[in-house]
């Protein structure tokens, strides 16, 4: 009797410590550890950790207005902006809590550049919580090694050179059905064209579960989970998020279907030189070394559809009365990718103890006096008339709308050329003002986005006679 009674105690003193361990002294331990590094930030709440705080914050946010030369720092990373300027004693470092595990925002320059460039073994890719990999699948953001290798070198057959070439056609015809259509989603029909042969309304339903997912995966990223309870019990959101994944595979794999047939059919001589096509070959590949599997494909089908519309939608979306380089050193798609710590590092000045995340702080970079000047709020194109390292004055990571090193932005070039064509045939049948009715608020929504779009009145070009 006594034997029954200890055995589920034994187990339940056991799972105790291993908790308290797990939510109170490594959290306490790594504070202490960067706090004497004169690295200070919120302090740890045991376990959901300033997660309360972000959501506050965030929501305070939302109804603030700002003016077109105000910082939006505040608005659209309000807990981060925040914590800099309240505890920050070294200003380009600030450590959170995302739940239990510890985050490192780094706003200096030379410091981003090594982790975004580093070949260090002990700093990789941070993992997907799994919202997030029903979101994105393990894709080319986060996947790592020689499988990360493999996924990259395709992308970059896709979108580079010839690749490019090919696909300007299929851009011109996407912007002339918005011209005479005037579709809000452009860019989404653009993506499915170019890198998957399909129109928008072959591909909106799957656009449409896309920006659901991202609602989801955004709400998420601060919510605390306790592994072993998520285990047992999902939340309504992860219900959600898996269901939408299951319906977005379903709608990928018979585009893929399509494709397949049609080469096995003889009515195409191959699976198609697009990007989709490159990844059915590589699905079919006959080495096992480069072949992709099932999941592969699907991750990598969603990386490009959610990649490809958010860099240009966010782009698209400021570009209207501004130039390129300053609309997207003011209002970049990307607020940085965070890396994870796997064991103890020195990575320059700084000690990193194991299981800490470091997320390089774009926004803070790209609105820094110290390299921008005092008008560094200023829609100041002329900043680049002699070329970006002019503009930063030779610092690389000083601006950083596509990232750093061979994590780069694969779609870079792309998402370029795909700007330039829209605004030059924009500009030909059309000049166009802000409404007056339109509210300058922007907010942080996994990238940085209008919350209220952006509305313009626009006319055919007046010609004196």
């Amino acid at each position: 009797m006594e034997l029954v009674i200890l055995v589920p105690c034994c187990f339940f003193l056991v799972a105790l410590i291993k908790f308290l361990y797990d939510y109170l002294w490594v959290p306490l331990r790594i504070q202490h550890m960067m706090n004497s590094q004169g690295i200070k930030g919120p302090p740890y709440r045991f376990i959901h950790g300033n997660s309360k705080e972000v959501a506050r914050l965030e929501q305070e946010a939302l109804s603030k207005r700002v003016a077109l030369t105000d910082d939006i720092f505040p608005k659209v990373l309000p807990h981060f902006y925040t914590w800099i300027n309240r505890y920050v004693i070294r200003e380009e470092f600030c450590l959170y809590w995302n739940g239990a595990r510890p985050e490192l925002v780094i706003s200096e320059p030379e410091l981003i550049k090594e982790v975004l460039q580093t070949s260090e073994k002990k700093i990789q890719e941070k993992k997907l919580s799994d919202i997030g990999r029903e979101f994105l699948g393990n894709g080319l953001l986060f996947i790592a090694g020689e499988k990360w290798a493999k996924h990259r070198k395709l992308a970059n057959h896709a979108f580079h050179g010839e690749s490019l070439k090919n696909m300007t056609p299929a851009i011109i015809t996407s912007v002339e059905t918005m011209l005479e259509k005037w579709k809000v989603l452009f860019t989404s029909e653009v993506i499915s064209r170019t890198a998957f042969g399909s129109s928008y309304l072959q591909g909106e339903k799957i656009f449409a579960m896309l920006q659901k997912l991202t609602i989801i995966m955004s709400r998420n990223l601060f919510k605390s989970r306790i592994p072993l309870i998520s285990k047992l019990w999902k939340s309504a959101d992860l219900l959600e998020s898996e269901k939408l994944s299951k319906e977005i595979k379903d709608r990928v794999m018979n585009i893929v279907k399509k494709r397949e047939d049609e080469a096995v059919n003889g009515e195409v001589n191959s699976f198609g030189n697009d990007f989709l096509g490159l990844l059915v070959n590589a699905y079919h590949d006959s080495d096992e070394k480069n072949r992709f599997s099932l999941e592969d494909l699907l991750a990598e089908c969603k990386t490009f559809y959610f990649s490809g519309q958010e860099t240009v939608n966010s782009l698209l979306s400021w570009i209207m009365t501004m130039i390129i380089n300053e609309t997207l050193r003011l209002y970049g798609p990307s607020n940085g990718l965070a890396k994870a710590v796997t064991r103890e590092v020195q990575s320059g000045k700084l000690l990193l103890p194991a299981n800490i995340d470091i997320l390089p702080l774009y926004t803070g970079v790209h609105r820094d006096p110290h390299f921008w000047g005092d008008d560094v709020h200023h829609f100041k194109p002329k900043r680049f008339a002699e070329g970006i390292a002019k503009a930063t004055n030779y610092t690389a990571a000083a601006f950083l709308p596509f990232g750093l090193g061979p994590r780069s932005c694969v779609g870079m070039t792309f998402a370029m050329i795909e700007t330039k064509i829209v605004l030059s045939m924009i500009l030909q049948r059309y000049t166009f003002t802000l409404s007056p009715t339109y509210v300058h608020s922007p907010i942080f929504v996994l990238s940085i986005r209008p919350q209220h779009e952006i509305q313009v009145i626009l006319e055919p070009p007046h010609h004196n006679a």
